[in-house]
């Protein structure tokens, strides 16, 4: 019986091996500036307060601050899969974090996006930050969702309609919508190394059902 127990286990083993290896293959160390495209994500604030940023005293969350989308970040991306806390001697420095805080809200957000994925660059902090900018400035924010003051609910496809029709360089293959539940978490953007909207990766798709519920901005 000890056995036959030992030989289930060790084939328990063997099948949870590939599904793992498979988890752990979408991100690794790369080498700066070696990378495919980048990922711009912008993340609708109201959702991530609600979710865990207010609980959390986080700024972006406080009150009287009114946020709708904002960048959570400029991800330099595979084919599939995406490049993390690649070897950077560079040191981010206050004055750099400082000047993002009105798209990029929170101190810690930007050194956690400087530290995963801007290593990932090849640039200096100051250079990585400067493109994030020029990045954020050339998307147009559908004006829908500027000063979104209740609740809505869209279709994703709809969402997706009014993304492009306020950039009309995005096509659908450059798109994709994150939701938690049946609320809207991110709007992400691909864009080949010159900033033109190009066909994301494969690993980069909706993560929704039909329908999303932006909660409104305070």
């Amino acid at each position: 019986m000890n056995r036959l127990i030992l030989g289930v286990c060790a084939m328990l083993v063997l099948v949870a091996q590939p599904a793992q290896a498979r988890r752990h293959k979408t991100s690794r160390v790369g080498e700066g500036g070696a990378f495919a495209y980048y990922l711009l994500s912008l993340s609708w604030s109201p959702e991530y307060c609600a979710d865990h940023g207010a609980a959390r005293q986080d700024t972006q969350c406080a009150a009287p601050r009114s946020y709708g989308f904002v960048v959570h970040g400029l991800w330099p991306q595979y084919e599939r899969g995406f490049p993390e806390s690649c070897p950077n001697a560079a040191t981010l420095e206050e004055h750099t974090i400082n000047d993002m805080l009105d798209v990029m809200p929170s101190p810690d957000l930007v050194r956690h996006e400087w530290q995963k994925h801007g290593t990932c660059s090849g640039m200096r902090p100051a250079q990585y930050f400067a493109l994030v900018r020029q990045v954020f400035n050339e998307i147009h924010i559908p004006p829908l969702y500027v000063k979104l003051q209740a609740p809505k609910e869209v279709t994703v496809a709809d969402l997706k309609r009014h993304f492009l029709a306020a950039n009309p360089d995005v096509d659908l293959k450059s798109i994709a919508v994150l939701c938690k539940g049946k609320y809207l978490q991110e709007v992400r953007i691909c864009l080949d190394r010159s900033l033109e909207p190009r066909a994301c990766g494969a690993d980069v798709r909706d993560r929704c059902n039909d329908t999303a519920i932006l909660r409104p901005m305070r």
